[in-house]
Parts: C-alpha cells; sequence; structure tokens
C-alpha cells in the first residue's frame, strides 16, 4: 500500500507540473544525461554572474554590518574545517566566523579543491570584517564574503579556482585581484535560502474553540481557521493541520510585515504567497469569488487590499473582509514555520494567507500538494520530520526545477537552488 502511494504521489507531480510547465516555459526537458562539461576558468576582473554583487541576481543587499556585541553575531558561525588555512592575521579567529550558508559553499569549495589538486588546500585570507578594513557596505562586514587562494599560493590557479567557486554555489565570484578571488552569498535570511515560505514563531493562528496560540505550538490535527476558497476569497472555515512544510524554532530570517487599515500586522517571507485584491476597499467590504490575485509577500504594496477575518473571538465564521495595506516594512525574526492544512489556506495574525510559497500559482501548488493528502487521507500520517524541510516539499521543488521555467520561481529562491 506504502508503495502504490509513493509511486501515486510522483506520477500525480510529474503530471501536475507538466501540465503547467506550458504556462511558465519549457523546462529543461527529457533525454540522454549531458556529458559533463568542460569548466571553463574565469578571466581576470571577470565575476559570475554579469551583474553587480550586491543585486537580485547576485549576493542581495547589504543589511548591515555585524559586530561582536550586536543582536546578530548569533547569526555567524566559526568554520573548523581542517582542509581550509585561515590566514587569521588578526589572531582574533574573525576569519573563521561566517553565515551558515558561507560556511557550507566554502566547505564545497575546499573538497573540489583537493580533487582537482592533490596535496593543496583552500586558503581564506580575509573572512569577517570587524576591524572595518574594506569599503563601505562591503559582504565582509556580515561574514556573508571571503577571498581565498590555494595554500601553494600558485597565481596560474586562482582563475580555476574561481570557476570551482562558482561551481560550488557562491552566489557571487569575481577575479579581482592577481592575489586573491572574491566569493560572497546571499544572506541566510534571503528567500529559500534555507526554505520557502514560512511565518515567525510568534505568529497566531486561530484555533477551532475561538482562541489564538502561536503557531509554534501549533500541531498537526488541530484545525485552525483557514478558507474554503480557491483563491482565498471563500467561506472562513476550521481546517485540519496535515503537516508542517517547514519547522525550525531557531532560525532567524527576514520577515516583511504588512501593517493594515484594520489592525493585523502579518510578518511571512519574501516568497510566501499572499492573496490580494487591487480594487479600492471601503471598510467593511467583502471579496467576490475571483476578485482576489496571488503574489509573493515581497512584490505587496501599500494601497492594495487583503481579506482579514475581523469580528470577536469565537466568531469568526463566514466572509472575510477587505482591508487595505497601509505600509511594508522588513524585520528580521525568529523561527520559521509553515503549516499545511486540509484547505491550503490559513488566518495567520487575522490575515486569510496561502499555505505555499516560491511558485506564484496557489491553485498549482494546491493540485500539486494533492498527492500528499492522499497519503494523509489513507495513512493519518504524512512521514515528515518533527523540524526542517518536509521530504515532500523537497520533493515538489526538485521536480520542478526539471519540468518548469526559472520564471515559475520566486527569483531568489531560483538563484540559490540552481546551484
Amino acid at each position: 500500500m506504502l508503495l502504490q502511494t509513493l509511486v501515486t504521489c510522483l506520477a500525480g507531480c510529474a503530471f501536475l507540473l507538466s501540465t503547467f510547465s506550458e504556462g511558465c516555459g519549457p523546462g529543461r526537458g527529457y533525454g540522454k544525461r549531458r556529458p559533463p562539461r568542460k569548466l571553463a576558468p574565469l578571466v581576470y576582473k571577470q565575476f559570475s554572474p554579469n551583474v553587480a554583487e550586491k543585486t537580485l541576481g547576485a549576493s542581495g543587499r547589504y543589511e548591515g554590518k555585524i559586530t561582536r556585541n550586536s543582536e546578530r553575531f548569533k547569526e555567524l558561525t566559526p568554520n573548523y574545517n581542517p582542509d581550509i588555512i585561515f590566514k587569521d592575521e588578526e589572531n582574533t579567529g574573525a576569519d573563521r566566523m561566517m553565515t551558515q550558508r558561507c560556511k557550507d559553499k566554502l566547505n564545497s569549495l575546499a573538497i573540489s579543491v583537493m580533487n582537482l589538486w592533490p596535496g593543496v588546500r583552500l586558503r581564506v585570507t580575509e573572512g569577517w570584517d570587524e576591524d572595518g578594513h574594506h569599503s563601505e557596505e562591503s559582504l565582509h562586514y556580515e561574514g556573508r564574503a571571503v577571498d581565498i587562494t590555494t595554500s601553494d599560493r600558485d597565481r596560474n590557479k586562482y582563475a580555476m579556482l574561481a570557476r570551482l567557486a562558482v561551481e560550488a554555489g557562491f552566489d557571487w565570484v569575481y577575479y579581482e585581484s592577481k592575489a586573491h578571488i572574491h566569493c560572497s552569498v546571499k544572506s541566510d535570511h534571503s528567500v529559500a535560502a534555507k526554505s520557502g515560505g514560512c511565518f515567525p514563531s510568534e505568529a497566531l493562528v486561530t484555533i477551532e474553540d475561538g482562541g489564538q496560540k502561536p503557531i509554534s505550538d501549533l500541531r498537526p490535527g488541530e484545525r485552525v481557521l483557514s478558507s474554503a476558497g480557491s483563491d482565498g476569497s471563500g467561506e472562513l472555515v476550521y481546517s485540519e493541520v496535515l503537516t508542517f512544510l517547514d519547522r525550525d524554532p531557531v532560525t532567524w530570517k527576514l520577515f516583511y510585515v504588512l501593517q493594515t487599515e484594520a489592525g493585523p500586522l502579518l510578518s511571512l517571507t519574501a516568497a510566501h504567497l499572499l492573496f490580494v485584491s487591487d480594487r479600492n476597499c471601503s471598510e467593511g467590504a467583502t471579496s467576490a469569488p475571483g476578485s482576489l490575485r496571488t503574489l509573493y509577500a515581497s512584490e505587496a504594496q501599500p494601497g492594495q487590499c487583503v481579506l482579514v477575518s475581523g469580528g470577536a473571538s469565537g466568531q469568526q465564521h463566514g466572509e472575510g473582509r477587505l482591508s487595505r495595506i497601509t505600509k511594508v516594512k522588513v524585520r528580521s525574526r525568529r523561527g520559521a514555520f509553515a503549516p499545511l492544512t486540509h484547505e491550503g489556506t490559513l488566518v495567520v495574525d487575522g490575515v486569510v494567507t496561502s499555505c505555499y510559497a516560491v511558485v506564484k500559482h496557489h491553485s498549482m501548488a494546491h493540485w500539486a500538494f494533492s498527492p500528499l493528502r492522499l497519503i494523509h487521507r489513507w495513512t493519518g500520517s504524512t512521514g515528515g520530520p518533527s523540524d526542517g524541510i518536509h521530504w515532500y516539499s523537497q520533493l515538489l521543488h526538485w521536480l520542478g526545477r526539471m519540468l518548469l521555467d526559472s520564471g515559475c520561481f520566486h527569483p531568489l529562491g531560483v538563484a540559490q537552488d540552481d546551484r
């Protein structure tokens, strides 16, 4: 029975994603496995990708200097990989401090260096800068950039070292100097760096008895306020939580915070899907079926309208009402929680949202998760871990990248995941 369920799951995902691929553009297609491509070394002063470092398509914007006394210092982690030599000329260990994403890419690069040049190790000459030695708004101040060489300091190897850094997944690589290669990564807060779309720990959901609880305390099997409509505009109902697509109580992420006229303050990650109306929304107006469209939280703008639940606690049934977004800001919050309900929607902090992220089609995502709902119906479980990203989400993302064009995905998510 379980094997049959998994086969159904895979077949259903492939069919559904390939059906939608026409609207997003062709994917990678099928055919024979391509032979390994020959790696082309970077040339002096070349950078990859061919855009500025702190733009969307590369490592993203500067978020502010991290010091040892700042709250954000906990975002950095030391790298004690014995296969990497750290110059550490300050003798403070600062060069070993970096974000988790930078650490992961650096460790991957270290393996590539040893494989290509036996006996040679990766060498870091500059890492996190706490002394102000770099230019203003340098990503070295955030532990997101490293300057590297090989341990033998053979400059003839640096062009290929730069290419290996690109292949290792660094978000921006620059053959900056004859003496080193500069590499940087997106912030760990960036969209889909660890997961697609989530809410912070303190976000509130409404449970079936009418009370509210933090989303971090929510458990599968509980019923929470949701919308029965495929576009978020349906009747407000209570829907069972099937699983968490992502659950990480300790991570820090960057959240878009939406303030509305009705009062709710909703925080969600940039790639999370949100239902909005672009028409004028007078106080108390309700939304007609089909009047809402889906967009990423990072695209929300003041003047657009979202659907809020309203009403006193315990009196949340019925239609939601439209409320205008008055302000959008970005804040760092702890925790990342993405519950999946049977309806595929969820009311969080009084606002109707989608359970899905990364792919800009709520209906597509909801259909793609049909096999998982079927597994839950047959077995009473989805087989997901208590923490981390759900296996089915990882499977769908992999299939989506095989079948769909990158235009179907949130740009930051694709930039990260295609590496």
